[in-house]
């Protein structure tokens, strides 16, 4: 097989890759938004809504690292078919037996089926791709990724409104039920293009004590930590000002949207700001958005509001990824992919009950000013990244 006919099956893989992700990621993103309006309609607390939505991320949390080497091994498919099946069972069972309880077990199967595709994708699409085609290639999965936060809210809340809350889970489970079925039928996936071994006495601290990468994972944390307070405060703020369901998932949407924008503009973009230059703006712009919500009703300027905010935080992902590219160890980018996720679902798990908790005692005004404080410290940090990078 020439150059030529391998680049097409990667490009192939690649989109493959990508189609998977879109359909599962859509029914996780609307099972999210679906658990917490499901929970405000069965009239629990928002800590109680807080420590569900944690729940998403509990197991993540603790496996990722181990996912992460796991699908360095076994390539993608396995990881693709274990959690398409686990996204479908979760989105199964609060229609199949509706309650607080079935949320809560529901909400840790979803958040633990989608975080193993999460990991398996990002570590097969860096392998399919080359470091001249790898930011290209990221950029188009982060606009799949885009394409389903858009859908996946604008369908669950247009089902809940239609449908009521638990059939509402009947029609997210199926979206992944269709990918599950694909890929019982499908020959079996190559097998991603491997990179260096990782050495034996090789230790996950190492990364951790690795400076440019710790700035990266640091901001990182600080990005992801204002994108999921977006989709844990909107929905809990607009139940507060009356907003329907499907209004609720329309801002949401109008997020996504913006997200797929940038993404799409990235190439442009890249020519005036560097990686860390547009994490630090990203972060303002978290900043900026959190301080103005809870002064604003009014549905039309929400969805404004979302948009702006989705435009900063959209262009991130794709340069996190870029960065760990370019400064993880040799053979070691999946498990610096993997200690980012746990990063990650960590703050997941801690940020919800405590802004839960928080929202709960002292209102939603000082809870998003808290986030925007967050966002304008994030900002300061990433602009001083570079001197790190390089350090």
């Amino acid at each position: 097989m020439n150059s030529q006919s391998l680049q097409g099956a990667a490009r192939r893989h690649v989109l493959a890759l990508i189609g998977v992700t879109i359909l599962v990621h859509l029914a996780f993103a609307g099972g999210r938004v679906s658990l917490t309006l499901f929970a405000i309609e069965l009239k629990a607390s928002n800590f109680v809504v807080g420590l569900m939505v944690s729940l998403l991320s509990v197991v993540p949390m603790v496996l990722s690292v181990h996912l992460g080497r796991w699908t360095d091994r076994v390539g993608i498919k396995q990881p693709a078919l274990i959690s398409t099946g686990g996204v479908t069972l979760a989105c199964l069972l609060p229609w199949l037996h509706p309650g607080i309880a079935t949320l809560c077990v529901a909400s840790v199967l979803l958040g633990s089926s989608f975080m193993l595709l999460h990991i398996g994708v990002n570590n097969a699409v860096g392998h399919a791709s080359t470091p001249a085609t790898r930011a290209s290639a990221f950029t188009w999965l982060a606009a799949g990724f885009s394409v389903s936060t858009v859908l996946g809210p604008v369908v669950a809340g247009y089902a809940i409104d239609h449908v009521g809350h638990a059939r509402a889970f009947l029609v997210l489970a199926l979206f992944p039920a269709l990918m599950l079925v694909t890929l019982l039928l499908r020959k079996s996936s190559p097998q991603a293009r491997q990179v260096a071994e990782r050495a034996a006495d090789a230790h996950v601290l190492d990364l951790l004590r690795d400076k440019p990468l710790a700035t990266v994972f640091i901001v990182s944390v600080l990005i992801n930590v204002s994108w999921d307070m977006f989709t844990f405060m909107i929905p809990v703020y607009g139940a507060q000002i009356k907003l329907s369901a499907s209004s609720i998932g329309l801002i949401m949407g109008s997020f996504g949207v913006a997200t797929l924008t940038v993404r799409l503009c990235l190439p442009w973009v890249n020519r005036y700001l560097t990686e860390w230059g547009m994490l630090a703006t990203a972060l303002a712009t978290s900043a900026l958005s959190y301080a103005l919500f809870p002064l604003i009703t009014s549905f039309p300027l929400l969805l404004a509001l979302a948009f702006f905010l989705g435009l900063g935080l959209g262009s991130a992902q794709p340069m996190v990824l870029s960065l760990i590219h370019q400064v993880a160890p040799a053979g070691r980018t999946g498990e610096a992919i993997g200690v980012r996720t746990s990063f990650l679902n960590l703050s997941q798990v801690l940020m919800p009950m405590l802004f839960g908790a928080f929202s709960a005692t002292a209102g939603m005004v000082p809870a998003f000013w808290v986030m925007s404080a967050v966002g304008a410290g994030g900002s300061w940090f990433a602009r001083r990244g570079k001197n790190r990078h390089l350090s």
